[in-house]
């Protein structure tokens, strides 16, 4: 038996492949789902009688990434990968026809089963979502950021076209959620600002950590992470961290854990949002909305796991008459994707049109 990990199979493959295994098993096989990746080209060269991939997120972003896992469990059942991808239609969005051609194609090799099926004993799990009011000068800096993306980007539009606009649309998107989120982000001067989600962060932490609860807070800007850092520093809440960068993230997790004097882990989502298990605490807050639910629920699914014997409270703060809000609606509008096969195929920037990005900057 050998257990390793996907850097270790990368670096090694001609020792994994030169020998013949019974079983070659995939953990977390969504890591393989880029078929152009070393590490998908390597568990490709394993050879095995048998193979399995074990995922809860299968697509995470575009059905194309089914292509990776399936070539790993049964070579060439696809077809090539090009010709997938264009079975999937060139306007990056599918229909009904390709949809159930492919959902046909995998349903004899895929066995799915929710955590409703398998843990009839896990306790109930809330999500909501609080949406947080912008303060005068919070709400004026975003406006003019607004303005300023969209008179720069009708611009661009007017002159290149969309499909030659989309680094310009990425740079309006995350400045624009970065400042729905803390001034701070835009500008280091204003760390020391308030917002409307670190107010209500706040205030809802102070509330369940005085019962007695633990809590994880997640956000993809560990810049974000930090300002939190010294406000939880200002409050004296006891709390460890985790992003990318942390090293022995077992003993921070052990530490979150078993010490009853620490109340909230902040996580970086990308780092944090698999692998760990944290079911000490009971209540989640996602700090900025990710273009990937399956992503978010990965990181609620830190605590809501087996082990879990309270009832688990998710939040999603969302920064009201801003971008945040419009992602959820055009998420909304395309969740009749979102069980066709196995979940949505929500990569918002790749399908964006031109009314979505009005939307967006409106």
């Amino acid at each position: 038996l050998i257990i390793t990990t996907y850097g270790i199979l990368r670096q090694d493959i001609e020792r994994f492949s030169a020998a013949t295994f019974d079983y070659a098993i995939l953990d977390e096989a969504q890591a393989i789902k880029n078929a152009d990746s070393q590490a998908a080209k390597a568990s490709r060269l394993l050879k095995a009688n048998h193979r399995l991939a074990l995922t809860g997120t299968p697509v995470e972003n575009r059905l194309s990434e089914l292509w990776s896992i399936v070539e790993f469990l049964n070579p060439g059942m696809l077809g090539q990968t090009q010709t997938f991808r264009l079975a999937l239609g060139n306007s990056r969005s599918s229909d009904d026809d390709t949809l159930g051609m492919v959902a046909r194609a995998v349903r004899p090799i895929l066995l799915r089963r929710t955590k409703a099926q398998v843990l009839t004993e896990l306790p109930e799990k809330t999500e909501q979502t609080l949406y947080c009011e912008l303060e005068k000068p919070q709400r004026r800096l975003y406006n003019e950021l607004r303005d300023h993306y969209r008179a720069a980007l009708d611009q661009k539009i007017a002159t290149d076209g969309l499909a030659k606009s989309k680094i310009v649309v990425l740079e309006a998107l995350l400045r624009l959620r970065q400042a729905a989120c803390h001034p701070g982000l835009l500008d280091k001067k204003q760390v020391k600002d308030s917002s409307a989600k670190l107010d209500c962060l706040l205030e809802q932490l102070r509330e369940v950590t005085a019962e007695g609860h633990k809590v994880l807070v997640f956000s993809q800007f560990t810049s974000l992470l930090a300002i939190v850092k010294e406000q939880f520093d200002a409050e004296k809440i006891r709390y460890v961290y985790l992003d990318g960068k942390t090293r022995k993230r077992q003993e921070v997790v052990d530490q979150f854990q078993n010490d009853p004097a620490v109340s909230a882990f902040l996580i970086s989502l990308k780092a944090g949002g698999v692998g760990l298990n944290l079911t000490a605490a009971d209540y989640v807050f996602i700090l900025d909305p990710w273009w990937n639910p399956a992503a978010e629920a990965q990181a609620v699914d830190r605590t809501h796991r087996i082990g879990q014997t309270r009832h688990v409270f998710a939040y999603r703060l969302i920064a009201k008459d801003t971008v945040e809000e419009r992602v959820l609606e055009l998420q909304q509008r395309k969740r009749e994707l979102a069980d066709a096969i196995i979940t949505a195929d929500n990569s918002v920037v790749r399908s964006l049109k031109r009314e979505d990005l009005e939307l967006l900057l409106s």
